[in-house]
């Protein structure tokens, strides 16, 4: 993106107009004490009420990051304060980098599991997602130097304070107000507070090879798939430097943009795999979004193999659709040739072999 001279300074002057949504205190304390409702906090109400206090005291003040230090060198301005929290989850990201890049290290493949259902809540059976992504880990441990990790986004569902908060959309805004990896959160004055995504961020940074499994909700992806990949979008042009816009300074964003904008991909090159299933309809649309989304942030298909959109008892009961999946063999099957497929990509890109869509190009012959 190359600076526009014909751009005003009114042009990069940030909209308003919404309507607030601040709580005066009476609301905030209300909402605040609504999440104590179970009798074990019977006995503590002189203490939640102090609690409901500080917290009205910390929202009112609007301290998203209570905990800061100064960025030090390698930063625009390294005098400002930056979060402790993004900070760790920086450190975590450049660890992550290291560990992609070392030539001695393993085969590093993401499966990430993208169904919300869980035998640990409602509804008290597990998804063929899990049971999808248990086959693909069974066939990449069995290849030489793999290290799989499993990212189960149905964890958003059933473990406490297991939480992916949605994108704020900075990026429309402007690139630079994007900050990688994102500084919207924690944001503590409003209690969004537990994301994940600070870990999510380097299991991406880290792997060669990813691999998403996922059902169809209602002709898209299920809405903690969609909660990642919307927060993802810090990936893919983000700013690696919030001081450069000290913090969310949506003008100061703008004007480093409108300079020219470098648009730094930070999972280029990683290869992929994605298999969508469903019951009765959107598994193509979905897997085509899903690998059109993948390609948009400069990862590389693993190959035609490596992407399957099927149906799993088609227009069947749901009650029976366990009982479908396991007599779908050829499905299972399917899996397991994704599987191999995403290895022997990541395994011939990382001999240093050029590879196009799951494709090992060999070098031109010497004459």
């Amino acid at each position: 993106m190359s600076a526009d001279p014909a751009v005003s300074t009114a042009d990069l002057e940030p909209r308003k107009g919404s309507p607030s949504p601040r709580l005066d205190e009476a609301a905030f304390k209300r909402r605040f004490l609504n999440q104590f409702k179970d009798p074990a906090y019977g006995d503590l109400q002189a203490e939640l009420s102090k609690l409901a206090s500080a917290a009205w005291e910390a929202y009112a003040h609007s301290r998203k990051s209570p905990k800061t230090r100064k960025a030090g060198p390698g930063f625009a301005d390294p005098d400002y304060d930056l979060a402790e929290d993004w900070l760790a989850a920086r450190d975590a990201i450049h660890a992550a980098q290291e560990r992609n890049e070392d030539p001695n290290g393993p085969i590093r493949i993401l499966l990430i599991n993208g169904s919300t259902r869980s035998e640990h809540t409602c509804p008290g059976e597990l998804s063929k997602s899990y049971r999808m992504v248990e086959i693909a880990r069974a066939v990449l441990e069995q290849q030489p130097r793999v290290k799989v990790e499993v990212l189960d986004l149905s964890r958003v569902a059933s473990e406490y304070g297991r939480q992916i908060h949605p994108c704020k959309a900075c990026f429309s805004t402007s690139a630079a107000l994007c900050h990688w990896p994102c500084s919207c959160y924690p944001n503590y004055s409003l209690g969004q507070i537990h994301d994940w995504m600070n870990e999510i961020y380097p299991m991406w940074v880290e792997a060669h090879g990813i691999m998403i499994i996922t059902p169809v909700h209602w002709y898209q992806a299920p809405s903690a798939l969609k909660l990642m990949i919307d927060r993802l979008v810090c990936a893919d042009g983000g700013n690696p430097d919030p001081t450069s816009t000290h913090g969310k300074h949506a003008k100061e964003a703008k004007e480093l943009e409108m300079k020219g904008w470098p648009y730094p991909r930070h999972l280029a090159g990683r290869m992929f795999s994605v298999i969508v299933h469903g019951d009765t309809e959107g598994t193509e649309n979905t897997r085509r979004s899903l690998s059109d989304w993948l390609k948009s942030m400069d990862l590389v298909p693993a190959g035609a193999l490596a992407e399957i959109d099927r149906y799993i008892g088609y227009w069947e009961p749901y009650a029976t659709s366990h009982a479908a999946y396991e007599k779908d063999q050829p499905m299972q099957e399917e899996v397991r040739n994704a599987a191999r497929t995403l290895y022997e990509a990541v395994a011939a890109k990382r001999r240093g072999h050029q590879v196009s869509a799951g494709e090992e190009l060999q070098p031109p012959r010497q004459k």
